[in-house]
């Protein structure tokens, strides 16, 4: 598991207010029934305290996996001007 990867667990776990070790490889608002509207808030505001930076809103609505997260955190990790995931 890659440092994103774990870090979208981590996140992803938190928001769903699970142990990271129980979210399934597929995680996503399909096959986890705690992933609802509140979930979903408290991700985008899990994902924004970590990225420092708020995300627009389209990128919030298209997050609806695990893999989504991931992709979202490499985006980000990925641009000079944000802090690598994790360290704040």
């Amino acid at each position: 598991m890659t440092e994103i990867e774990a870090a979208a667990r981590r996140m992803l776990a938190e928001a769903l207010e699970l142990d990271a070790a129980q979210l399934p490889p597929d995680a996503s608002v399909v096959t986890m029934r705690e992933w609802d509207s509140l979930a979903h808030m408290r991700l985008v505001e899990v994902m924004e305290r970590e990225l420092a930076a708020e995300l627009p809103p389209d990128l919030l609505l298209s997050i609806g996996s695990l893999d989504d997260v991931a992709r979202v955190l490499a985006a980000r990790n990925s641009s000079s001007d944000t802090p690598p995931v994790g360290s704040r």
